[in-house]
């Protein structure tokens, strides 16, 4: 049986238009990334593996669907690549400092993406107080 959040959670996904469905994943590899860093830290390295994992799988979704037509997605792929490699290398070797440059690079193209929402709206004429998600 579904329950009321679980239903809410899957209604907010249904209706997201794609720009904050790019919000949530890049949130949600946020959240994976810091569950890893403290799992390594208290060397619960089985739920550093799951937490670190699920952050590498939205870095697979962001690179496979990179639109390669855009110069911008020549610019993020290599971004992406370095991202992934640097949580797995902090995977591997159950070190915060890789994981945590990974975290800072996904933080900084997460807010990025949100600035460029907020551009994007305001261009569209709905402004600071529109209809929007940013």
């Amino acid at each position: 049986m579904v329950n009321a959040a679980d239903a809410y959670k899957q209604q907010q996904l249904m209706n997201a238009p794609p720009e904050q469905l790019t919000l949530m994943l890049y949130n949600g590899c946020l959240r994976f990334i810091e569950d890893g860093i403290i799992a390594i830290k208290d060397k619960n390295f089985e739920d550093a593996n799951t937490a670190l994992q699920k952050a590498q799988r939205i870095i697979t979704e962001f690179r496979v669907t990179l639109n390669m037509d855009y110069e911008i997605s020549h610019q993020l792929l290599p971004l992406y690549n370095y991202v992934y490699d640097r949580l797995v290398e902090g995977n591997i070797r159950s070190k915060t400092e890789p994981v945590e440059e990974a975290r800072e690079i996904m933080t900084e193209l997460r807010d990025a993406w949100v600035g460029a929402m907020r551009k994007a709206r305001i261009e569209r004429g709905q402004g600071k107080g529109g209809q929007g998600y940013a």
